[in-house]
């Protein structure tokens, strides 16, 4: 389920922030940096509060899609590419899917990693690294993770990396380089993106258009030259998409395209841990293709209908089945841990059921299955030290359709 219960809104676009890293699946991250030379610049300062009395309940219609009155997406988790795209792990068929949704906003196409009895495994490969610097990791399902030292060799495409027991390496293969200083600062570079964390809770992520700063003190931004989001750590923030204005003063008020009413303060940007052991960065074998819709792209808060403007994100992914002659595909409906279970559990079902129904209706002729499964296969932890993660619980309401190697 979404965060707190929202009214209905017009504002229907949703925001596809989840970082569509075009190829990526994901190593979410928390510190990458070059050799760190500073940290990012501090946030500006929160706006200040207004004197006008709110009104108690705001129009329905001043809502961003998905969140209440005042409310709006978190600044995003950072996420890696996974390196399987760019080597002979990934099949030739992620690959090409991959490349024809590129231009499709919060749909991404991503290796699909399985366990012995070849059950897809949510979130496998991904590292999420917010945390206290230890060098410990929070993975999908929430428990810790060491990868201890780091020391020793790994091959990652074909390119050997020696580790030398405190975490440092480097890797390039000509298009990826990777840099780990040892002290939980390292950087990622490609030919579009590039992650810095400066291994003090701080750090930068630049993808095209797309820019992410968290300052390590519960502040950051996003902007991807449409939507802009500044949280200033204190309760307060901005939001800005095109169609909608949100001033959010952290006092229990915020002023929505002009208006002041009552809206519950932001939860800070949580800080970004250490970089991951370039080990840990290394491509698993792949199963097969797992395209996944991220959260506000098909549908509306609680709700388990396809919104009418997301019509073009299943034409894009029906075009692709057809022309590729997909047999076989399996959906399933993912919530976060917000709810209770049981409504989430009816909740993912309905939803996967209804992307089945989505696709059969374009024409699809590939034999689709559905299956829901709540809350209980995350890909980022919901609470981090017993604290709330908004950007976490956003990565875990998700649709995902697997498409078994063997199609």
């Amino acid at each position: 389920m979404t965060s707190t219960p929202c009214a209905p809104h017009r504002i229907r676009r949703g925001l596809a922030l989840g970082l569509a890293l075009g190829s990526a699946a994901a190593l979410i991250l928390s510190g990458c940096a070059a050799e760190p030379s500073g940290t990012p610049a501090p946030s500006t300062a929160a706006p200040a509060a207004s004197t006008p009395a709110p009104t108690s309940t705001g129009p329905s219609a001043l809502t961003v899609s998905g969140y209440d009155v005042g409310q709006f997406p978190p600044v995003p988790l950072f996420v890696l590419p996974d390196l399987s795209l760019l080597d002979s792990s990934a099949s030739a068929f992620t690959i090409e899917v991959n490349a024809a949704l590129a231009g499709v906003p919060g749909v991404v196409a991503t290796p699909a990693h399985c366990d012995a009895d070849g059950t897809v495994i949510s979130g496998n490969g991904t590292a999420y690294l917010y945390g206290d610097g230890s060098g410990t990791f929070t993975g999908p399902d929430g428990s810790v993770q060491n990868f201890g030292d780091g020391s020793g060799t790994s091959t990652i495409n074909g390119v050997t990396i020696q580790n030398f027991g405190d975490g440092a390496g480097t890797y390039t293969d000509g298009i990826v380089t990777i840099q780990n200083f040892g002290d939980g600062a390292g950087n990622y570079t490609d030919a579009s993106k590039t992650v810095q964390i400066f291994g003090d809770g701080s750090g930068n992520y630049t993808d095209g258009e797309t820019t992410i700063q968290n300052f390590g003190d519960g502040s950051g931004n996003y902007t991807d030259g449409e939507t802009t989001i500044q949280n200033f750590g204190d309760g307060s923030g901005n939001y800005t998409d095109g169609d909608i204005t949100i001033q959010n003063f952290g006092d229990g008020t915020a002023r929505v395209d002009g208006e002041l009413l009552d809206a519950e303060p932001l939860p800070p940007v949580p800080e970004l841990g250490v970089f991951p052991p370039l080990g840990a960065l290394a491509p698993l074998e792949s199963c097969g293709t797992t395209l996944t819709f991220e959260d506000g792209v098909l549908f509306d808060f609680d709700r388990s209908d396809i919104r009418p403007d997301s019509a073009a994100t299943l034409d894009a992914v029906a075009r692709v089945f057809t022309t590729l002659d997909v047999s076989e595909a399996h959906v399933s409906g993912h919530t976060d841990a917000i709810g209770a279970d049981a409504e989430n559990q009816t909740l993912s079902e309905a939803r996967a059921e209804s992307v089945v129904d989505g696709l059969e209706g374009r024409g699809v002729t590939t034999s689709l299955s559905a299956e829901g499964f709540g809350e209980t296969r995350p890909v980022a932890a919901n609470e981090i030290d017993g604290v709330d993660n908004p950007a976490g619980r956003q990565l875990n309401r998700r649709v995902e359709i697997f498409i078994p190697a063997a199609f």
